[in-house]
């Protein structure tokens, strides 16, 4: 007797087609830039097992030694470890930084399949070799930054190729709202990171790094069999991405003079009919895409932003030891909830400025109140548990929210831009663009908070409030050109 067709595959053939390969390219894309930070995270739960407060152990068993760094792994075992930590931090992300802008025009020209999955099997070789310092006994400090400034240029084919492809089939609508749960892959990632790489943390951290590093080639492969770069390739329709009708675009996004043509909200990236590799028009140059309305002012903005949240997903493990007195496995779970709270932020950004269509607007508001609570958290986040769980929810959401605005939907619009003719091969490089910018100041952030911490966490913490502050600063053009938007549109509607 033959069984009935699975109830899951029944409701697949219910969907459109077009919804089939929809759902496909979120969630493949999704698990790729999960693996991307899930293998980021194990060096901020590993630091504080290398540079552990070896007096709580008692002597060396090996030498009655009853030194504070014998337990330490060389080269972190001396005074200026915050230091080296801070180089650590810094091969990887200047790495990244500078990757970043390189990467993107290598995007817009390589197929993204490709791209996107030779990246991830690389990221996962240099993920697991340099855990395997571990187990090879490697104290060079030099093996372990070629490891992170490989690892931080192989990661860069990660970001622009996940969001051109989300881009290539969504298109404006909803995906401020759409973008904003898909976000959530960062913050997904950094908790199972944490959570992977505290198994092994106190035992054989090699493992804490090498795990992750199998996991990310691995989606890296399924990337390779399964991802589809274009609607176009298997027979889809393309996405709308122009509104065309002042009824749907109310704040007139369509035009340069408003608001939101400024801050990029408005876009065109396909025409209506399939795609052919004749017609198929040439990639933007970098300059070109700086042109775009809203790219410089969004990039400098996300640069602190990213600042911000760069420090915290380095450097929140180690000071929630120092100043809580946790345990390393118990600071790395107790830091998961800064990105519990960026989920939350991320989706929260995105559904209000779907709504109010200020997606500059959003972002300020966001950090403005993240300044005032990043102060209440240094000061009275380390008072109780419950306390500390729910400054760490509301900063992470207020952090981390305008932070995946700017990288996914305000990408995602300036990459297809009005201004751009329909022109598809912006979307890469814009993204790199941003993101490279950015992450100028993912790279600064843990440097800085190196050299600022044996100064008084308290200093870390003015820092990161000081460029809350500029962030919003930079987007207040962008902003006031949204506002005298709504107020002609306010006015044509009363008239």
């Amino acid at each position: 007797m033959r069984a009935a067709l699975a109830p899951g595959v029944r409701l697949l053939r219910a969907l459109p087609r077009d919804s089939r390969y929809r759902g496909l390219t979120l969630v493949l894309t999704f698990l790729c830039y999960t693996s991307y930070h899930l293998s980021r995270k194990p060096i901020s739960i590993v630091k504080s097992q290398l540079h552990p407060n070896c007096s709580a152990l008692g002597v060396n068993p090996h030498n009655g030694s009853n030194s504070t760094t014998w337990c330490s792994w060389a080269p972190f075992d001396q005074d200026n470890y915050k230091e080296l930590f801070g180089a650590l931090d810094n091969a990887f992300l200047v790495a990244y930084a500078i990757g970043m802008f390189i990467s993107g025009i290598f995007g817009e020209r390589l197929p993204l399949r490709y791209y996107l999955s030779g990246g991830m099997v690389l990221s996962g070789l240099f993920t697991a070799l340099f855990g395997l310092g571990y187990f090879w006994d490697i104290h060079v400090l030099w093996y372990f930054i070629i490891m992170q400034v490989c690892n931080g240029l192989v990661q860069t084919t990660g970001w622009p190729s996940v969001v051109a492809c989300v881009g290539n089939w969504f298109g404006k609508g909803k995906r401020g709202l759409i973008m904003g749960i898909w976000n959530s892959h960062t913050s997904v990632g950094n908790i199972l990171g944490s959570l992977i790489a505290g198994i092994w943390v106190s035992s054989k951290w090699g493992l804490s790094f090498i795990v992750p590093g199998i996991i990310i080639a691995a989606v890296g492969v399924a990337c390779f069999f399964f991802l589809v770069e274009h609607p176009e390739d298997v027979g889809c329709s393309p996405p709308l991405h122009h509104v065309m009708s002042e009824e749907k675009d109310p704040e007139g996004v369509t035009s340069d003079d408003g608001p939101l043509g400024a801050s990029g909200h408005s876009s065109a990236e396909h025409s209506e009919s399939p795609k052919e590799p004749s017609e198929e028009p040439e990639a933007i140059s970098f300059l070109e895409a700086l042109r775009i309305p809203g790219v410089v002012e969004f990039s400098l903005c996300l640069l602190f932003a990213k600042l911000v949240s760069y420090t915290f997903l380095y450097w929140l493990p180690l000071y929630i030891v120092n100043v809580a007195h946790f345990g390393a496995k118990e600071a790395g779970d107790l830091s998961t909830l800064f990105d519990v709270g960026g989920i939350l932020g991320g989706i929260f950004a995105g559904l209000i400025s779907d709504y109010s269509g200020g997606r500059a607007t959003t972002c300020c508001a966001m950090l403005v109140v993240a300044a005032p609570m990043l102060f209440l958290y240094n000061r009275i986040g380390q008072t109780g548990i419950g306390t500390s769980i729910a400054m760490l929810i509301v900063c992470g959401a207020l952090v981390n929210g305008p932070y995946a605005l700017i990288t996914t939907a305000v990408s995602a619009d300036l990459g297809t831009h009005e201004s751009l003719k329909g022109n598809a091969k912006a979307l890469s490089t814009v993204t790199a663009i941003i993101d490279g910018t950015g992450s100028v100041g993912a790279a600064l952030g843990p440097l800085l908070a190196g050299l600022i911490s044996p100064t008084g966490w308290n200093n870390v913490f003015y820092m990161l409030i000081a460029a809350d502050v500029l962030a919003c600063l930079l987007l207040a053009r962008v902003v006031v050109k949204e506002v005298r938007g709504w107020c002609g549109y306010m006015a044509r509607k009363r008239g």
